[in-house]
């Protein structure tokens, strides 16, 4: 089997809050293949987001930090090292470089006061050492390879001159400068109608059919994991839940977590319509319980209609299910 590019172990990453420490992911594990897209799934708060900050060493500081685990990068060297543990420095040379990622909120990642021609071409002067011309035209060949029409006029403006739909072609741009061999998404379509949101997709698809990286691409849509991904990592309360192939998951979901996830989805009926008017959409009751006060067992049990006794003990562990499938429910044959 091919070394994955990253391969993540036991990630327990901590943030300081009202004098003491919580842990936002607790024990993940998680890898991503050279040209493999892994979807990050879940509601708000399960802790996509900070898995992805993780990898790029961006906790805040002073509140964040990594308790324990590792962190594997494959680097083009065929080198594998741990980023939890390497010198800040290493990590930054590797940041933007070998690793590019793709913030939630284009507007907010992009600098106001800079073209974007100017921001494109930093990581290449930083990490490959383009002079201010040669990086100046290769951000103008990149704004053209993501789809931005008039790249050398668009290259010269600023974030506010763009559209949204622009702006985050941007900010792909930007994560892909160095070309890098493992590109981080997250929730890149957030903010998108559904048109740009198809675009934005569909290139990031044909960028890694020509480059062969891998994706780690984190969202809470499922509509977009169907379209995108190869296999779909399933996230509770900080803990995956379930894993394994798109396909498999979405037909046969063995975590309730993920069954609920998946009836909440609109369906079409017959006709290419959606559900009849007035016919409420499924929901899963409650909500994600804080990080700071985890019910003992299983974090699920309050919302699972499938809940015993025994779920209430312990937090159940993840076990295979099937070839290359793992669940985190003690009755996941009766789903």
């Amino acid at each position: 089997m091919e070394t994955p590019i990253l391969e993540i172990t036991d990630l327990r990453p901590v943030f300081r809050s009202g004098g003491k420490e919580v842990a936002a992911v607790r024990g993940l594990d998680l890898t991503v293949g050279p040209g493999e897209t892994v979807a990050l799934v879940g509601e708000s708060g399960c802790g996509k987001s900070v898995t992805s900050l993780s990898v790029m060493g961006l906790l805040p500081r002073g509140i964040g930090r990594i308790d324990r685990g590792r962190i594997l990068l494959k680097r083009r060297s065929g080198e594998v090292v741990d980023l939890t543990a390497i010198e800040p420095e290493a990590l930054r040379r590797i940041r933007g470089n070998e690793i590019g990622m793709i913030f939630q909120e284009p507007m907010t990642s992009l600098n106001p006061v800079y073209s974007v021609g100017e921001q494109i071409a930093e990581p290449m002067r930083i990490h490959l050492g383009y002079s201010r011309r040669e990086a100046a035209a290769h951000a103008v060949r990149l704004l053209e390879d993501v789809g931005i029409p008039d790249p050398d006029r668009r290259a010269r403006q600023y974030p506010h001159e763009l559209s949204g739909g622009m702006r985050q072609r941007v900010t792909i741009a930007m994560a892909l400068a160095c070309n890098p061999q493992l590109l981080i998404a997250d929730e890149p379509t957030t903010a998108l109608d559904v048109t740009i949101q198809a675009q934005i997709l569909d290139l990031l698809a044909a960028i890694q059919k020509e480059r062969g990286m891998g994706i780690l691409f984190v969202t809470h849509d499922l509509g977009v994991v169907a379209e995108i991904a190869d296999r779909v990592a399933v996230m509770y309360a900080g803990r995956i839940v379930e894993t394994g192939p798109v396909t498999e998951i979405f037909a046969h979901p063995r975590h309730p977590y993920t069954a609920g996830l998946l009836r909440s989805v609109p369906q079409l009926g017959r006709g290419g319509e959606l559900r009849e008017a007035g016919t409420p959409l499924p929901t899963i009751p409650g909500s994600v319980p804080a990080l700071s006060d985890l019910p003992k067992g299983c974090s699920f049990a309050n919302r699972c209609d499938f809940v015993t006794d025994a779920c209430r003990e312990a937090v159940p562990p993840l076990i295979d299910v099937a070839p290359g499938r793992r669940s985190r429910c003690i009755r996941w044959e009766e789903l």
